[in-house]
C-alpha cells in the first residue's frame, strides 16, 4: 500500500483533458439515422420551401377585387370554372368574375391573387355566391415563405431533434453529415464483482457501475462495448485495455492499493496524466492515454465512479462526438436549507434533494452508497477555493432529471 505522491487539481486535470478532445471525423449518414446525431457541416438550403404559391385553406382561387363590398347581406356571384388540387393545381386562368374551387395545399390559379374561405360562400351549379371580401394576397402561400432558397437552415454543431429531420426532408436531403459517434469500451474489474443483474451472493457483489456507465456513455452520444468482468489480474486487464476505441472506461483497481494494476499498467504501457484528484468523492480517479486511446481510471465505489465519469469522461465522450463539454444537467438557483461544510483545496460533490424550492443536502461522504443518487434530486458543487455555504446561501443545483437541460444551455 502506499499513498498519492500529488492529488492534481480539478482544474489542472480538466486543462490536461481539454487539451486531448476535439470532434470527431465526419460521417454520411441516412437522414433515418441521423435523430439525436451532431450536424457536421452548415446545411444551406438549395430550394424555396414552398417553391410556388399555395392555398392555405379550403375555398376559391378569386380575384380580390371581385369581392370587394361582399358581405352576408350583399352577396356577390361569381362563375365557377373549374378547381384545383393539391399537386395537380389547374389550367385554367380566371378572369374577372370567374372563381375556381381549390384545396388546401393546391397552387394558386393564373389570374388569382387571393383565397376566398368556404365557409364565405353558397355555392349553387356553376355559380359561387361570396359573403365575405379577401384582400389581395389573402390566405396564399408565398414563394420561399417557410424556407428561402440560400438560407442556412441549420449550422454545424446542432445535435438533430426530429423536427430538424423533418426540415432537412422538406429541402429534399435524403442524407447528412454527421459527427461520428465516439467508441466506448467498458473495463470492470475485481475478483469479487459478479455481473450487473446478478444475485449478490456470499462476499460477492454485482456489477453497478457497468450498467450505469455504458447508460451515461449511451446518452452522451458514444457506441458501447463492455469486456465483462476482469479479475484483479495485471495480464488480463491489459488485454481488455487493448480495443480499437477512443474511451476507456476503467472501473475499479484505480487506487494504490496491492490489487490497483490499472495505474500502474496505463503508466508503463501509456501515459498516465492525473492520478488522484483533489476532490470528493473520487479522489483516487486518474486518466492517460494508451495509444490513441484516452483511458480514465474511475473509482469502483458507485458514487465516486459516477463523479469522476460527470466531471471528466461525460465531458470528452461529449466533446468527440461534438456535443457541448459542459454537464448535460438542468440548473437551478435556489437556498440551501442547512449549513455544507466542505475543505479549502478540494472539490465536494454533494448530493442534494429538492424540496418546497429548496435545497436539502443528504451526504458528501458514503461514496459506495450509490442509492444516494436515486434518492437525490441532483448535486450541488464546492469549488475548491471555499469552505461551503452557510444555511440558506443560494446555490447552483444541478439536476439528474434531463428535461430542457439543452434549451438553457447547459
Amino acid at each position: 500500500m502506499r499513498g498519492f505522491s500529488r492529488r492534481s487539481t480539478v482544474d489542472e486535470a480538466l486543462l490536461w483533458l481539454d487539451g486531448q478532445i476535439s470532434p470527431l471525423e465526419h460521417q454520411s449518414l441516412s437522414l433515418t439515422l441521423a435523430a439525436g446525431r451532431v450536424l457536421a457541416e452548415d446545411v444551406v438550403s438549395q430550394v424555396d420551401v414552398p417553391g410556388f404559391q399555395r392555398a392555405m385553406m379550403d375555398g376559391y382561387a378569386v380575384m380580390a377585387s371581385d369581392t370587394a363590398g361582399a358581405t352576408a347581406y350583399n352577396r356577390l356571384p361569381l362563375e365557377v370554372v373549374g378547381q384545383a388540387l393539391p399537386g395537380q393545381g389547374s389550367p385554367e386562368t380566371i378572369g374577372r368574375g370567374q372563381a375556381i374551387r381549390i384545396m388546401t395545399g393546391a397552387p394558386l390559379v393564373a389570374g388569382a391573387d387571393a383565397v376566398l374561405p368556404a365557409e364565405q360562400s353558397e355555392i349553387e351549379e356553376q355559380r359561387v355566391w361570396i359573403q365575405g371580401e379577401v384582400s389581395p394576397g389573402k390566405n396564399v402561400g408565398l414563394v420561399g415563405e417557410d424556407i428561402a432558397v440560400g438560407t442556412e437552415v441549420l449550422a454545424a454543431g446542432r445535435r438533430l431533434r426530429p423536427q430538424d429531420i423533418g426540415v432537412l426532408s422538406s429541402i429534399g436531403i435524403d442524407s447528412i453529415s454527421v459527427i461520428r459517434q465516439p467508441r466506448v469500451h467498458i473495463v470492470v474489474t475485481g475478483d469479487e464483482i459478479l455481473p450487473g443483474g446478478s444475485m449478490p451472493s456470499g462476499y460477492c457483489i454485482a456489477d453497478a457501475n457497468g450498467p450505469m456507465l455504458q447508460a451515461l456513455a449511451e446518452r452522451d452520444g458514444a457506441t458501447v462495448t463492455n469486456s465483462g468482468i476482469i479479475p484483479d489480474d495485471p495480464v488480463a486487464l491489459l488485454n481488455a485495455l487493448d480495443e480499437d476505441v477512443e474511451v476507456v472506461l476503467v472501473s475499479g483497481g484505480s487506487s494504490v492499493g496491492q490489487e490497483d494494476h490499472a495505474p500502474m499498467l496505463l503508466a508503463r504501457n501509456g501515459q498516465l496524466a492525473v492520478h488522484g484528484i483533489a476532490m470528493r468523492p473520487s479522489s483516487p480517479a486518474g486518466m492517460g492515454c494508451l495509444g490513441n486511446r484516452l483511458v480514465f481510471l474511475l473509482p469502483g465505489n458507485p458514487v465516486s465512479c459516477l463523479c469522476a465519469y460527470d466531471f471528466f469522461a461525460g465531458r470528452a465522450i461529449r466533446a468527440l462526438g461534438g456535443r457541448r463539454k459542459q454537464w448535460p444537467y438542468r440548473r437551478k438557483r435556489l437556498a440551501i436549507r442547512r449549513k455544507l461544510v466542505s475543505v479549502i483545496g478540494r472539490v465536494d460533490y454533494a448530493r442534494v434533494r429538492v424540496e418546497n424550492e429548496g435545497v436539502e443536502p443528504l451526504s458528501i461522504s458514503g461514496a459506495s452508497i450509490l442509492s444516494s443518487t436515486t434518492r437525490a434530486d441532483g448535486f450541488v458543487i464546492v469549488p475548491a477555493d471555499s469552505e461551503g455555504y452557510p444555511s440558506e446561501a443560494e446555490v447552483d443545483v444541478y439536476l439528474y432529471d434531463l428535461e430542457n437541460a439543452e434549451t438553457e444551455g447547459l
